[in-house]
């Protein structure tokens, strides 16, 4: 039964929706709604999104309320547990079908079971495929402060520092000129104007 969860959770990250659910979970507690608002997705989808985060344990209904009010947080406890036990198996770990062979590759070859980051690739276009799956960890219209940012890539690998600096580099993220928001667009940006100071905040 536990292996069945910990395939779930594996399931679960390779999800697009269900990273970004995780995403705006880590930025504070919400309800289906919210959630639903945050990533502009169906309510249905949100609540089974949740409803299947909660079965495997990354999630935990923090406050009851009438219907589907509940508000929902992410489940550290449940989360650290899962994911060590994870750690100790030999089974790897499966990106989205959807994506195109060269990036599941490159996914099942630098991500640990649980989803995390192994290791992080030298070569230019691997670390392209990396920081566009920990993009969908981020959702498009949400502000970010630089310590919600720091906290969602530390899920993914300790180097935060390196990998945020990756993600603005590459325009996949941007951020004020004070580092007090940042925010992913909608589309990502040329590098370029962002070493000119161009700024677009949604």
């Amino acid at each position: 039964m536990e292996q069945d969860k910990m395939l779930d959770f594996v399931k679960a990250l390779g999800h697009a929706d269900r990273l970004r659910v995780i995403g705006v979970l880590t930025k504070a507690p919400a309800s289906i709604k919210q959630v639903a608002e945050a990533l502009n997705i169906p309510f249905r989808d949100a609540m089974n999104h949740l409803a299947y985060l909660k079965h495997i344990g990354a999630v935990r209904v923090q406050e009851s309320g009438h219907d589907h009010d509940d508000i929902f947080a992410l489940d550290t406890a449940g989360l650290e547990k899962i994911q060590q036990a994870q750690r100790q198996e030999t089974h790897s770990f499966e990106p989205d079908p959807g994506l195109d062979e060269k990036s599941r590759k490159v996914l099942k070859s630098y991500l640990n079971a649980d989803g995390s980051i192994r290791q992080l690739p030298m070569q230019g276009s691997k670390l392209q495929v990396i920081l566009a799956y920990l993009l969908q960890a981020f959702s498009v219209g949400v502000i970010y402060t630089e310590k919600e940012v720091n906290q969602i890539i530390r899920r993914y690998h300790e180097d935060v520092a390196g990998l945020r600096r990756d993600l603005i580099d590459q325009g996949l993220l941007q951020r004020k000129s004070d580092g007090s928001q940042y925010w992913r667009p909608a589309e990502p940006t040329d590098p370029a104007d962002q070493e000119k100071g161009v700024q677009h905040v949604p």
